[in-house]
C-alpha cells in the first residue's frame, strides 16, 4: 500500500516515520523548505520504545503526480483547506483518505471536496511534542489508530489498511463505530479544555 503522509509534525511525523521504520512505502508530503531540511536532518524519535531516525521519501506539492492508496491527513485544522489542495492529485478513485485531526468539522470539509466514498474516519493516540532541536518527544506509552468506514461497514479496503498499518509499533483498531469514536475523543478533549480553563481561572484569583 502506497502511504502519503501530509504533515510531518508531532503526529504524522510520528506515525509516518514508525510506518517507515517497519519497510512500508511512505512519502511525506511537506513543503520546500521543511523538505530540505528532513532530507538532511530525517525525522528523530525520542521514545520510551526506542529512539530512532529515520529519513524517508519527501515530496512537495508539486511533485506529486500519482495516486496514492491512502493519505493520512496529520495537519492542524487551520490547515486543512491548504493541505487538501496541495494533495489533491494524490486522490485516485480508489483512495482512502485518513484524517488524523481532532473534532468533526474536517469530515465534512474533506467529504465536500473529496467524496464522502473516498473518506474514512479515523481517531488518533498519541501524546507527541516538538522540543527545540525538532525532534518528536513522545511523552507518554499509549501510542494507537483507530479507522473505520463512516457508516460502520467492515470492508475489504479496511481491513486492506488494517493489514498495512498493523506490526509498525503502535496499536491499530478496526472500529464498526468510529464516528462515535470521533465524538467520544472530541467530547473528552471539549471537557479537558474546559476543566483547564476553570482551573486556571481560579488559581488566577
Amino acid at each position: 500500500m502506497r502511504i502519503l503522509v501530509v504533515g510531518a509534525g508531532a503526529v504524522g511525523g510520528y506515525f509516518g516515520a514508525r510506518l517507515a521504520e517497519a519497510g512500508r512505502d511512505v512519502t511525506f508530503l511537506v513543503r520546500p523548505k521543511h523538505a530540505e531540511r528532513m532530507k538532511q536532518a530525517g525525522i528523530r524519535i525520542v521514545s520510551p520504545y526506542g529512539d530512532l531516525t529515520v529519513h524517508p521519501n519527501v515530496a512537495t506539492s508539486d511533485q506529486i503526480c500519482e495516486q496514492y492508496d491512502m493519505v493520512l491527513v496529520a495537519v492542524k485544522s487551520y490547515g486543512l483547506t491548504d493541505a487538501m489542495n496541495d494533495f489533491s492529485d494524490a486522490i485516485g478513485p480508489d483512495t482512502m483518505i485518513f484524517p488524523a485531526l481532532n473534532g468533526m468539522r474536517h469530515i465534512d470539509v474533506l467529504v465536500s471536496r473529496f467524496g464522502k466514498p473516498a473518506v474514512i474516519g479515523g481517531v488518533c493516540k498519541v501524546a507527541t511534542e516538538l522540543d527545540n532541536e525538532s525532534r518528536i518527544r513522545q511523552l507518554a506509552g499509549f501510542q494507537s489508530l483507530a479507522f473505520g468506514e463512516l457508516d460502520g461497514e467492515r470492508t475489504p479496503r479496511i481491513e486492506r489498511l488494517d493489514d498495512a498499518l498493523s506490526g509498525a509499533g503502535f496499536d491499530t483498531v478496526i472500529s464498526d463505530h468510529i464516528v462515535s469514536d470521533m465524538w467520544q475523543k472530541w467530547v473528552q478533549l471539549s471537557s479537558l479544555g474546559v476543566v483547564r480553563a476553570f482551573s486556571a481561572a481560579i488559581s488566577e484569583r
